[in-house]
């Protein structure tokens, strides 16, 4: 990994210097096998657990690191430097957990606190089949029935779903009712352990990149969980949503910003070896004027990316400025991998050179958690305001 960052203290140099080290000796190696496999790499989680980075980003008081967002950004960036896929399943660890962080009670947050840093995975349900992005569509309830739940339902391609010990499931408790002024159902969130009755793993996701990252359907059928398993109060779980993903958006990119960087220095590596005419083609003109803008884009993003971590360590959670990130980035980071494959020309569409994984690593990042023409739509009505009333 070739960059470091000025504004980076002694202490995160070295948490990024670790991980490029566990990385490079225990990941970089088994990388194309995994990849051809679709496999997750267990001996490489528990690495990266021995050194301390299991619930990086969960409290110290609840049993984690306790890092500030800026910090983890610039761990997860390096991660995506050696691999999108095991970056986003090993990020996505403690996503699961982190509405219980937000919202939960202290029993909650001190209990699976400690299950995430003794290296249990855990995973946030929202996704299902057909509403996609659109999470106030969802099918999936939770009726109550004495002091406790029953639920019912099912949630596709959720992160990690075959390997979370530990669910955050959001679900209907209470129906829309437009007759009474009711557009949007009640939505809840709940914490399932995956060994409760009736919970079972769907199908794993063949998909074409990230495929170190395990993707699944989950399956509820009559799953009783009680009711000091409700996240919060009841019916307030699209708003928990709301700010955990206005939360997450800088760490939940930073992976493909670390996959940008990988592209470039490549393509850079590329250009000074690569002769056409008896001369590097890093002399061209035009190759050059590709890696300004790679570098452009990337330096960009990386700034409205740290800039977002650091309003959320000052407690600022905005979801316009989420989804500003989380577009800006992806776009970045899928044009940066998109450049690099056309320096290497065919050569870069061949599996036997890594700028082909990196692009189709890179495509996921503008679809997931919630695809960029939402993220345009959130932007857009923000930008807008309050519009006046339509006139007759």
């Amino acid at each position: 990994m070739k960059y470091t960052y000025e504004f980076m203290t002694d202490d995160q140099k070295s948490l990024v210097d670790l991980v490029d080290d566990i990385l490079t000796k225990t990941l970089d190696p088994q990388i194309s096998e995994l990849d051809q496999k679709g496999e997750f790499p267990w001996d490489v989680y528990n690495e990266l657990g021995k050194a301390g980075f299991w619930a990086m980003d969960v409290p110290e008081e609840y049993g984690g690191l306790g890092l500030d967002c800026v910090s983890v950004c610039l761990v997860r960036e390096a991660l995506g430097y050696h691999d999108a896929g095991f970056a986003c399943s090993f990020s996505a660890s403690t996503f699961g957990i982190k509405p219980v962080l937000l919202f939960g009670t202290e029993e909650q947050k001190k209990y699976y606190g400690e299950k995430l840093a003794a290296g249990v995975i855990s995973a946030q349900l929202l996704t299902e089949p057909q509403s996609g992005s659109d999470v106030g569509n969802m099918l999936t309830k939770a009726e109550k029935d004495g002091d406790s739940y029953v639920i019912n339902g099912r949630k596709t391609f959720v992160t990690n779903g075959g390997l979370a010990g530990i669910y955050t499931v959001a679900a209907v408790t209470s129906p829309a009712d437009p007759a009474n002024g009711k557009k949007k159902p009640g939505i809840s969130l709940f914490i399932v352990d995956r060994d409760t009755p009736g919970v079972s793993v769907g199908k794993e996701e063949n998909k074409m990149g990230i495929r170190l990252s395990n993707t699944t359907d989950v399956v509820f059928s009559d799953v009783r969980v009680p009711a000091a398993n409700m996240i919060g109060e009841e019916g307030k779980g699209l708003e928990y949503v709301g700010t955990l993903l206005a939360r997450t958006r800088p760490t939940g990119m930073a992976p493909g910003l670390g996959l940008a960087q990988k592209a470039l220095d490549l393509a850079v590596d590329y250009c000074r070896t690569r002769e056409t005419k008896g001369e590097a083609i890093g002399r061209l003109q035009a190759i050059q004027f590709k890696l300004a803008d790679m570098q452009i884009k990337l330096q960009c993003a990386r700034a409205q990316l740290i800039y977002n971590a650091q309003l959320i360590d000052q407690g600022i959670y905005s979801t316009p400025m989420g989804s500003i990130t989380k577009t800006f980035v992806s776009e970045a980071a899928m044009s940066v991998a998109d450049s690099a494959m056309q320096i290497y020309g065919g050569y870069g569409y061949s599996r036997e050179f890594p700028v082909e994984k990196l692009f189709r690593d890179a495509r996921i990042f503008s679809i997931f958690e919630g695809t960029n023409e939402i993220q345009r739509q959130i932007i857009g009505r923000d930008v807008v305001g309050k519009l006046p009333k339509k006139s007759k």
